[in-house]
């Protein structure tokens, strides 16, 4: 009577998926770690501690770390909250901007992109307003609403609806003259035809301009909330500027470029999860 082999590997030939994840993120992480490295000690040789102007990284790490680096949740009343509060709040701000920048930038790009009359009227209009540049608008809305909250969303709201009713124009421009012969020849109601047809020719174009719109977004508000105020992490590098903080500057804007890296990376994932792979 022969032996039944054990078919089950054994658990040290088991693949260990942890190490095997490492590997292959071994590529992509190396090489930012080392230029990040070098980038590091030339600013530090640059910088030597004593000397005069911007703080070396060594400098900047001693003079941040209590509280700003272990604690960035700190509240002690009015605008002395930590660094993790203050973005927190321009989150807030850019949600809300964005979030209807998005939905009216789309739905004013499928009409317009539908309509080639209504796009020869206003897409001249849409391109002179869009050259505007974000600050510029802070003077009309806190003129229009008296108040320095919603003034900063409608800069975030009316800087980022461009790329986002272009994108989606364009988007809608685009779909092939085949795809509309089917949907003539198969008589698609209009119900039918946004959803089989146009939304899915037109969602990576959207997609597009989504990821254009919300590094606009980013990069209005903390250009408005330097001139509004209150909290939010644009006040507060202006705040740290008059008190001559440097380091807390460079720590706000490696908090800045660090969150926008994650904004960016976030709509690119919504993206990847929505684009069909043929469109990709």
């Amino acid at each position: 009577m022969t032996a039944k082999i054990d078919s089950f590997p054994r658990a040290s030939e088991q693949p260990n998926k942890v190490v095997d994840f490492i590997k292959k993120q071994v590529p992509n992480i190396v090489p930012p770690a080392i230029a990040i490295a070098i980038f590091m000690i030339v600013w530090q040789i640059l910088c030597p501690p004593g000397s005069k102007g911007l703080p070396g990284p060594i400098q900047v790490l001693i003079d941040t770390w209590d509280p700003l680096i272990i604690n960035p949740f700190y509240d002690k009343g009015g605008t002395a909250k930590g660094l993790g509060l203050q973005i927190i709040a321009s989150l807030g701000r850019v949600g809300i901007g964005f979030s209807l920048s998005a939905i009216v930038g789309i739905s004013l790009g499928i009409l317009i992109g539908a309509n080639k009359f209504m796009y020869r009227a206003v897409d001249p209009i849409f391109q002179v307003l869009r050259t505007i540049p974000p600050l510029a608008w802070l003077p009309i809305s806190l003129a229009a609403f008296k108040d320095s909250q919603p003034s900063a969303i409608f800069v975030i709201f009316i800087t980022s609806i461009w790329p986002i009713i272009i994108n989606t124009t364009v988007g809608v421009q685009q779909i092939p003259q085949d795809y509309r012969n089917v949907a003539r020849v198969l008589r698609l109601s209009n119900h039918k035809y946004f959803f089989k047809i146009l939304l899915p020719a037109a969602v990576p174009y959207i997609f597009t301009g989504l990821r254009i719109g919300i590094g606009l977004s980013w990069l209005a508000i903390i250009a408005a909330e330097m001139l509004v105020g209150g909290v939010g992490i644009g006040f507060y590098i202006w705040d740290a500027y008059n008190n001559s903080l440097m380091s807390q500057i460079i720590l706000a804007l490696i908090y800045v470029g660090i969150v926008g890296f994650f904004l960016d990376r976030l709509v690119g994932f919504i993206a990847s999860k929505v684009v069909p792979e043929e469109q990709k």
